[in-house]
């Protein structure tokens, strides 16, 4: 979703500026960033990063701040790491800005705000889900499949609502009432979809291109099994 200006005060969007500015620097630190450096694995991620826009275009919303699309960031932190799936995505949202109208200050303001909350959280969801599978559950390529990135994804879609829900109640922009009634419910079948959407990619690289899956590890899930 794309937060709108008018929505939040500016402390909320400077506030929110400085943590995504710490959260970029951490990434630009401490992410894999030497795996672009191999032609194949740039092409992967610059497509991903086109497709998502495409996808993050494709959105529903009945008031401002309340729309809901498909996320994509459980594959994309399954791919590429939580740093690089965080700048990516960072990416898919300006574009996404841009191709609104976004180009005054005005309108840029609740960037970092909606980046937070559909780029950083997500991420940061499917890579916690994914390290609780690795450590909790058999190293066994369905349970890669069907928990770290098909009900993962459904679960980190589900709670980037409930996180998008508690930052506009907090901002007493709406409701508490009114956002679990008409809000969060279609999170629930939102969650299905990106269940669906991100089980099913992951699914075709890991059997057709293991290595777009920076994830997924050979020696463990399918070796000696």
């Amino acid at each position: 979703m794309n937060f709108s200006a008018e929505l939040f005060e500016d402390g909320w969007a400077l506030g929110a500026f400085l943590l995504l500015a710490l959260v970029w620097a951490w990434c630009a630190l401490t992410g894999s960033w030497r795996r672009l450096a191999d032609p194949v694995q740039a092409n992967v991620w610059f497509g991903t990063i086109v497709a998502l826009i495409v996808v993050w275009h494709l959105n529903a919303g009945v008031r401002p701040g309340l729309g809901l699309h498909l996320l994509g960031a459980t594959a994309f932190t399954l791919m590429f790491g939580r740093q690089l799936a965080i700048v990516g995505l960072s990416v898919v949202l300006a574009a996404v800005m841009l191709n609104g109208g976004a180009h005054a200050l005005s309108d840029w303001q609740p960037y970092a705000l909606s980046a937070l909350v559909t780029a950083v959280f997500p991420c940061f969801a499917a890579h916690a889900v994914l390290r609780a599978t690795e450590r909790f559950l058999p190293a066994n390529f369905f349970i890669y499949v069907f928990v770290a990135a098909f009900f993962g994804a459904a679960a980190v879609a589900i709670a980037t609502g409930l996180v998008a829900s508690l930052v506009l109640w907090l901002a007493s922009v709406y409701p508490a009432d009114l956002l679990l009634g008409e809000y969060l419910p279609p999170y629930l079948l939102l969650g299905f979809a990106e269940a669906w959407l991100n089980g099913a990619v992951v699914t075709l690289m890991v059997v057709y291109v293991p290595h777009w899956v920076g994830s997924f590890d050979d020696r463990r899930y399918l070796h000696n099994k």
